[in-house]
Parts: C-alpha cells; sequence; structure tokens
C-alpha cells in the first residue's frame, strides 16, 4: 500500500505541524510572547526534523538574547550553524557573530565571520567581510582592514553593502581621506539611495570647502610692500565662510581662530572686512553723543557689551550668552516683581530687593562690566561727577 491509496503519510504530516509550530513561535516572539515562543521552539528541536531544525535553532537563538540569556541564545546559533543550512545556518552565524562583537570579544566574533564566509551564501558575503572589516580597524591593522573594506565594496551592490559603505567612508573622513571616502560613499549609492550616505557626500563636499576656503586664507597675507593678493572683500568671505564651516563641522576653537586671524590680518581693510562680517546682526547704537557731552566726546560710542557679543560670535557661543542674560533678567524681573504686585511700599524692603536684583548678572562674565558701566553713567549724571557708589559695588555691600 502507498500513500496514494488515500491513507496519509505520517512524515508527511509532522512536517506540517513542525511548520505550523515554527510560524506560532514567531508570532509570539514578534508579539512579545518571548518565553511562550522558546517553550514552542524547543518543541521543534526535540522532535529532531533535519527540515526545520536549523530554523527552530535561529529562533530560539534570537528569543533567547531578546530574553537576555547570551550564552543560551549562541548555544542555539550553534545548534544552526552546524546544520549547514545555506539560509538558516548563515544567518545564526551572521547573530552569533554580532553577538560576539557586543561584547568586544573580537576573536570569537572573526571566528563566526569566517563561518559565515564558508557556508557560502552570497548575501551575506559583504556583511562578513564588513564585520572583519571593523575587528581588523579594532585591532589597530589598517592593511588587514584596507584590504576586507575593499573586499566588502567589491561585491554586487546591496544593502548590506551600502550599510559597510557607509561606515568605512565615515572612518575614512575622520582620517581626512577626503577622496577615499566619496569612492566609498559613490559605491555604496549604487545600491540605491541611502540618507546616510547622501550626508556623508555632503560632509565630503564641506572638507572640501573648507580646504578651498582655507587656501584663500593662506594666499592673502601682505607682502613687503604692504600690498595683498586679493581685495579685502575676498579674503573676508573665506575667512566668514571657513570659520562658519568650522563651527558646523565641530571644531569652535578652530574656527575662533580663524575669526581672531582675520581681525588681526595684517590689511587693516581686509582686517575691518573681517570684523564687520563677524558682526553683522549686531545691535547698531546710535553713534552722535548727547549735545551737552559732544565738547568732550567725539570718538564712536562703543557699548559695553560688545565684546562678550563678538566673542560669543566667533566662539560659537551665542546661544549660551542669550541664555545666560535671559536667565539673569528672568531672575532680576522675579526678585523685583514680587513687592511690586503684592503693593510694598516699605522702603527698606524695597531697596533690599532691588540689590538683591542688582546682584543676579555678578557671577557671569559679563556682570562686572555691567556694574562698571552703571557706575560710569550714574558719575556723569550727578553733579561734579562724583563716584558716589561704593567700592566693589554691588558684590562687597
Amino acid at each position: 500500500m502507498t500513500a496514494a491509496s488515500g491513507n496519509p503519510d505520517p512524515s508527511t504530516a509532522n512536517e506540517a505541524e513542525l511548520a505550523n509550530l515554527c510560524e506560532q513561535a514567531r508570532d509570539l516572539a514578534e508579539n512579545g510572547h518571548l518565553k511562550r515562543a522558546a517553550y514552542v521552539y524547543e518543541q521543534v528541536l526535540d522532535q529532531g526534523s533535519p527540515t526545520y531544525r536549523p530554523r527552530a535553532a535561529l529562533g530560539l537563538a534570537v528569543v533567547r538574547h531578546d530574553l537576555g540569556d547570551v550564552r543560551a541564545a549562541r548555544g542555539a546559533d550553534r545548534m544552526a550553524i552546524e546544520t549547514g543550512d545555506p539560509e538558516f545556518a548563515a544567518r545564526a552565524a551572521y547573530h552569533l557573530a554580532l553577538s560576539h562583537e557586543a561584547d568586544g570579544a573580537g576573536e570569537e566574533a572573526s571566528e563566526a565571520w569566517q563561518e559565515l564566509l564558508a557556508l557560502g551564501n552570497d548575501r551575506y558575503v559583504p556583511a562578513a567581510h564588513h564585520g572583519l572589516a571593523r575587528i581588523s580597524e579594532e585591532r589597530g591593522d589598517p592593511a588587514e582592514a584596507r584590504e576586507y573594506w575593499s573586499r566588502a565594496l567589491a561585491e554586487p551592490p546591496t544593502r548590506l553593502v551600502a550599510e559597510a559603505a557607509h561606515d568605512y567612508a565615515g572612518r575614512l573622513l575622520d582620517r581626512g581621506e577626503v577622496d577615499g571616502a566619496e569612492a566609498a560613499i559613490r559605491t555604496g549609492l549604487e545600491a540605491g539611495e541611502h540618507p546616510g550616505l547622501r550626508l556623508l557626500l555632503g560632509a565630503v563636499y564641506m572638507e572640501r570647502a573648507i580646504g578651498e576656503f582655507g587656501a584663500v586664507t593662506a594666499e592673502t597675507e601682505p607682502g613687503p610692500e604692504g600690498g595683498t593678493t586679493a581685495p579685502p572683500e575676498t579674503t573676508g568671505a573665506a575667512v566668514e565662510l571657513l570659520a562658519r564651516l568650522l563651527e558646523v563641522r565641530g571644531d569652535p576653537e578652530e574656527s575662533q581662530r580663524v575669526w581672531e586671524y582675520g581681525m588681526a590680518h595684517g590689511d587693516s581693510a581686509t582686517a575691518e572686512e573681517v570684523r564687520s562680517r563677524l558682526r553683522r546682526g549686531f545691535l547698531a547704537l546710535d553713534a552722535s553723543p548727547p549735545e551737552e557731552a559732544q565738547a568732550e566726546e567725539t570718538h564712536e560710542v562703543t557699548a559695553w557689551w560688545d565684546p562678550y557679543v563678538e566673542a560669543a560670535a566667533s566662539e560659537g557661543t551665542s546661544a549660551m550668552l542669550a541664555g545666560e542674560l535671559f536667565l539673569a533678567l528672568d531672575q532680576m524681573y522675579t526678585r523685583i516683581a514680587g513687592p511690586v504686585a503684592a503693593g510694598e511700599e516699605r522702603a527698606a524692603e524695597l531697596r533690599q530687593v532691588a540689590e538683591e536684583a542688582v546682584r543676579v548678572p555678578s557671577s557671569y562674565v559679563w556682570g562686572r562690566a555691567l556694574h562698571d558701566d552703571f557706575r560710569e553713567r550714574l558719575r556723569r549724571a550727578v553733579a561734579g561727577g562724583t563716584d558716589v557708589l561704593p567700592p566693589g559695588w554691588p558684590d562687597a555691600t
């Protein structure tokens, strides 16, 4: 009697049941029922089916890892790898390699990546070479790493190739190898659009722009006879763009150095052009002094806060300065507003509140300048120009 006579084949029925159990376990895992999923996968493994053992072992490895039992997860990965299944064994080797890398176990990860290569699944070859390249980088072997990067990027363009290209290009940019980074990015983009690669391509263009603007500033120092090789507008624009790009790149100290270089330029017209660009958007005060002071005060009026705003603009700390100012204003307003809102009329208490309010800026670097400016204004307002405030006011009062 054969199966064709109408009696079901027991082995076929059992295989269908195991397939159904694997689907149940996957659904349980996807819905967060990890322990129940692990139990179902173990049931499949207990059946000893060579067909479903690789799939169940991989599923169990993933679930055990998500449960935090890394040792059991790696054992299940090993179980799947030993089946030699071209799909599930390869995925298990991939999972195992990443698990070892996460623990900083480079040698164990390297062995797992090599096992993945030996399994012969072409889809995972770029990932294996990518992993081996990362390990070589961490081990401090740039020659070996470069070989693995080259192999990863030489594979037909896929998502895994794009990911390897993204990692490699970022490392090359960090090392200042702009041309190599662009080549890796172009290779990765052959697999399709990748936002991370597009971002790095923009960074490549920015690095090249920094180089070009830097070349302009380096070529515009005054010669022996005082002339410059470029008009002030050109050098000023190059200094501004270079400084702002350096700040965007996350190098505020170098950005500040560029601004300082421009404002101290040997050509006075160029230095003034740079300073005017730095000060673009600054609050402009009326430079005309009061009528009664015109005889003795003919120089341009400069606000006491200008040096602090200028320094913040060149250092890229304008947001911090604004935050300090708003916080100081808020604290001063809060101290004064309370008694006013309560209808306080006692002069002594109001005076105490005012003294507390004016002390607020003292802790900031610009606080002393604010107090000194007020002292000078008060001196001018008093008949005879007498300094009516005590020494060290307001902190010493």
